[in-house]
């Protein structure tokens, strides 16, 4: 799955895949095809990352090889196979079987997760894996029988061996379930704060038709960045490679891959039986607040110390959900920038805005929080600035007053929209000579004239039609505006007709940064903004509605392209791809909504704010956002808003999002070997707007852990990390996973919850032992 997307604005995508190579480092995204040492790897490393014109610099033809392939990208030629077997089977009779199963435990495990503060998204590898075994399985065990259903439909059992194939198809069909659907965001939203209960069918059809306007956005990006060799999609050659690997064509050893299965289970079955412990039986180890042990009734102590609605500083957490396997795929050098990042908003900002009152005006309003509030500090009663048509209340909003919210949910704020303007200019400054050469090559080609040996074995398949997309996305369209109608959605049926034009535009300038980096752009906060000057006054619902459009629906759109350009390097044909994607989400979406209602009626005091999760994991952090997101710019409006001097300086953030990749690329000009282009200006602003209000715990154990895995591991016992590193994180990520939904449905079920009994590890005041006031 995407990973995006997270949340779904949340960047989960920066993920390697490392290959084994004597005294030589292959690395996906960046597989170098000639040996070369690990200092010479990082400096192409870092000139790829941030021009990806150059990865034509320096290749030397061979003249061994077709030409064909020599317009194939060293870095791609290392990882994917040029060869191609059309005969292979596809859509069998296993595809489906594990497909549905995958497909409905990843919607689980994710939807669950998207409530949760912290959570391991459901991992793509385990899929990879354990499917490979099961299909092998059945493909000894089943027998070769045909069966026909109702008469017309005839299909083998088992048509012979277990294809890579099936298994690519698989792992697609199990990514497209397995994630996030989009209207999530409102049925949820309604239903937590304002107890509008949604109509299944009709939520079950919102839900479809957002994914599946994503799905026909992707159309507008396919022919730009599908097909060109150059964009790579690092995402995509790295679970190629995963491929590869598992089906042992790398030359790798039976006793090795033996010894790698054995580890992977021992690393699953340990961090599913750990995770009892902070999540359940002794929650202190989730956050170690280390000052708080030697002050632990000291005020400022607390704030400082506490990892729970703190700053975090020197804590610590043994929870694996605090930290996932992001440490073991983001490259050290990411890691670094968000790290920096969180020191700068949590350890320096925070404590400067909380002990000076810095950016509040002197409005008694908590730091760190993600709420809503009055002017004297108590909790703003949204719920009364609309009735019960969703209409406006200016009456009220005079005698409440204007909405405030911390100075941390405003830096936040004001780095959401420098993030948003960095990631076009930086784009522009860094990569426009490959983007002017796209431009021209489209102008030239109905479809595409690449002749690469993999566009060349594509050929032969059926390409999806266009109309197939465009039919998709008028009955999404129209569907989306008949529940808009009569769903009490809240917003005007034209701002929905802006939203869809705003958010198809996004999807190649965005895809772009993806297809060459991994690292999504989040502009939640830029599309709020504009729906608020175009709308304001409507219910805070009818701004999410617009924001899932104009925002959301790119998001997926991009995960369904990296998904169509594995079955690109896998040479799976594009239709049976694009059924595959339409199949993992016919199967997720109702175990979507399944959890949904879940969730919502068994910890609704802990999402709507009215009792405390102690564990602060139950805190609907996502739905929180949305809504008050939806307020700010909905309700009340920009226009409202932005009269308060206290919301001034958030102009600001454009500025700074044009400028500091400008003093970046001139100090890089200035400075070549400096390598300044690993500054990167978006990826350190996105991480600033990152909240960690709710729990702040994991950033120093994550960095410590990213320093042993990607630094010292990586450098130092490179052997060993290539063969454990990916398959420890998700197997860690896996046994997580399936943990905590052991734990929901164990202890947590709506028919009898079971509450762990207090003890010292489990303190009911603070399980932190952080006794100051709030």
């Amino acid at each position: 799955m995407s990973a995006e997307r997270q949340s779904e604005e949340s960047v989960d995508n920066d993920q390697t895949y490392e290959m084994e190579n004597e005294d030589t480092i292959a690395s996906v995204p960046y597989f170098p095809s000639e040996p070369r040492g690990k200092d010479e790897f990082v400096e192409e490393l870092a000139r790829v990352c941030t021009d990806p014109g150059s990865l034509e610099e320096g290749e030397s033809a061979e003249d061994d090889l077709d030409e064909s392939i020599r317009l194939v990208p060293k870095i791609v030629r290392e990882v994917v196979s040029m060869e191609d077997d059309p005969t292979l089977p596809t859509l069998t009779f296993r595809y489906f079987v594990l497909s549905t199963i995958f497909a409905a435990l990843g919607a689980m495990i994710s939807q669950i997760s998207w409530f949760r503060t912290t959570a391991a998204s459901f991992s793509i590898f385990f899929v990879q894996i354990v499917s490979y075994w099961l299909g092998n399985i059945m493909a000894r065990a089943l027998p070769a029988k045909n069966v026909t259903l109702f008469g017309a439909f005839a299909f083998s059992l088992n048509p012979g061996p277990f294809s890579i194939k099936e298994h690519v198809l698989i792992t697609l069909a199990s990514s497209a379930g397995a994630s996030n659907n989009l209207g999530e965001i409102v049925v949820a939203v309604k239903d937590i704060f304002y107890e509008e209960y949604m109509h299944p069918f009709a939520a079950l059809l919102l839900m479809w038709a957002t994914i599946w306007t994503g799905f026909s956005f992707a159309a507008i990006g396919r022919s730009f960045l599908l097909y060109d060799p150059d964009l790579i999609w690092p995402s995509a050659l790295m679970q190629s490679a995963m491929y590869r690997t598992l089906r042992g064509e790398g030359g790798q050893s039976h006793d090795v891959s033996r010894k790698q299965i054995r580890v992977f289970w021992v690393v699953l079955i340990g961090s599913f039986l750990w995770t009892f412990f902070p999540e359940y039986i002794f929650p202190f180890t989730s956050s170690l607040a280390v000052l708080c042990w030697f002050a632990p009734r000291n005020d400022t102590v607390k704030f400082v110390s506490s990892g729970i609605g703190g700053m975090g500083f020197l804590n610590f957490t043994l929870n694996w959900s605090n930290i996932t396997s992001s440490i073991m795929v983001s490259p050290w050098w990411t890691q670094v920038i968000s790290f920096v990042a969180f020191v700068v908003s949590v350890w320096i900002l925070v404590p400067i805005s909380h002990f000076t009152e810095l950016w509040s005006n002197g409005i008694a309003i908590p730091t760190m929080s993600n709420r809503l509030f009055q002017a004297n500090g108590t909790k703003y009663p949204y719920v009364q600035l609309t009735d019960r048509q969703g209409g406006f209340q200016q009456e009220i909003f005079d005698r409440l007053g204007n909405v405030y919210m911390s100075t941390y949910k405003l830096s936040g704020i004001f780095f959401g929209f420098a993030t948003f303007l960095s990631a076009f200019v930086q784009l522009f400054l860094f990569g426009r000579g490959k983007i002017w050469t796209t431009i021209q090559h489209l102008r030239q080609r109905r479809r595409h004239s690449f002749k690469d040996r993999l566009n060349v074995l594509m050929s032969q398949y059926d390409e999806v039609p266009l109309w197939w997309y465009v039919t998709l996305f008028m009955c999404c369209s129209i569907i989306m505006l008949v529940i808009i109608q009569i769903q009490d959605l809240y917003l005007p049926w034209w701002t929905f007709i802006v939203a869809l034009v705003l958010g198809a535009s996004a999807v190649v300038p965005m895809g772009f940064i993806y297809a060459i980096s991994a690292y999504e752009v989040t502009t939640g906060t830029w599309n709020e903004l504009i729906y608020g000057y175009m709308a304001p006054g409507t219910h805070p619902v009818g701004s999410l509605v617009y924001r899932v459009v104009a925002g959301q629906c790119w998001y997926r759109a991009q995960s369904i392209l990296l998904d169509q350009k594995i079955g690109h390097y896998m040479k799976v044909c594009p239709r049976a791809t694009f059924f595959s994607q339409i199949w993992g989400t016919l199967i997720g979406v109702p175990i979507n909504y399944a959890v949904i209602r879940w969730v919502i009626d068994t910890k609704r005091p802990y999402l709507n704010g009215t009792q405390q999760d102690p564990l602060g994991q139950w805190t609907g952090q996502a739905p929180r956002m949305y809504l008050s997101q939806g307020i700010q710019y909905g309700t009340v409006g920009p226009t409202r808003l932005f009269r308060d001097t206290i919301y001034s300086p958030l102009r600001w953030g454009f500025l700074l999002g044009v400028g500091a990749p400008i003093i970046i690329y001139l100090l890089h000009r200035r400075f070549p070997k400096a390598k300044f282009q690993l500054w990167h200006s978006t990826i350190f602003f996105s991480s600033m707007e990152t909240f960690y209000g709710n729990l702040s715990t994991g950033p120093l154990s994550s960095i410590i852990g990213g320093f042993v895995c990607m630094f010292y591991v990586f450098r130092y016992k490179h052997d060993f990390w290539v063969k454990y590193n990916y398959l420890v994180g998700a197997a860690a990520d896996t046994g997580l996973s399936l943990a905590i939904l052991a734990i929901f449905v164990i202890f947590g079920s709506s028919s009898k919850v079971i509450v762990m009994p207090e003890w010292w590890g489990n303190d009911s005041q603070s399980i932190e032992k952080c006794y100051g006031s709030t």
